[in-house]
């Protein structure tokens, strides 16, 4: 399956680089390159990429506010968004969070898992850069929002092996770490996730470790 992107960035030279890159792989299509966000929201709805890569900071529309809108729209379910990030910009991921951002990567990220990230996400997981994911445990830790009605009620939904998948996902764990701790199977613990999702009504993985922390299933210091 060829994965197709869009590259939305307003640095005509950052945005040409991850394009070329992207495109020297024989599984990755480049069907779009955005210089604000006005134009990256357009592209998706024109392209229906499964990745968009997302910069924060651009003129017209940001990032943010082009990612809230990609991922309220039903038609585009199938599309995930990156967040491009620099290290100083952690205050963007708790937000971008809650627009429906599927993964953050670092704008010094290497090559290798740039490409890596690209597809993590379009097979429908979550990615966080290590760098910034102790920043965004603390950045949960600092903020006093309560827990969403919908989240904190389906939590009651939820059974005992649930809340401890749900856990492992907050700490950042993958579905085959998962399995190797609870010792059962790698399609049980797709199982368990997919059942988090419908249950919680998250979009992905990103979504499930917001929940997480916003709800008190898990904490800063467990991580």
């Amino acid at each position: 399956m060829t994965i197709r992107v869009v590259v939305a960035d307003d640095q005509a030279l950052v945005r040409s680089g991850f394009s070329v890159l992207l495109a020297g792989e024989p599984d990755i299509d480049v069907v779009g390159e955005a210089n604000n966000g006005a134009e990256a929201v357009a592209l998706a709805a024109s392209e229906r990429p499964d990745v968009m890569l997302m910069d924060v900071r651009m003129p017209v529309m940001d990032g943010l506010e082009a990612t809230r809108r990609i991922s309220r729209d039903e038609s585009l379910a199938g599309t995930r968004v990156v967040i491009l990030t620099t290290f100083d910009l952690d205050e963007y991921v708790h937000e971008a969070l809650r627009a429906g951002a599927s993964g953050f990567l670092l704008k010094d990220t290497l090559p290798v898992d740039l490409l890596n990230a690209v597809r993590v996400v379009a097979a429908g997981d979550a990615l966080i850069s290590p760098r910034i994911t102790r920043r965004l445990i603390e950045e949960f830790a600092r903020l006093p929002d309560p827990a969403t009605p919908a989240a904190g009620g389906a939590l009651d939904q939820l059974t005992e092996r649930e809340r401890e998948v749900l856990e492992l996902v907050a700490k950042g764990q993958a579905n085959a770490e998962i399995a190797a701790q609870l010792y059962v199977s790698h399609a049980t613990v797709k199982t368990h996730v997919s059942r988090l999702l419908m249950k919680l009504d998250a979009r992905d993985r990103a979504q499930l470790v917001m929940i997480a922390y916003e709800t008190g299933v898990a904490s800063p210091g467990m991580a």
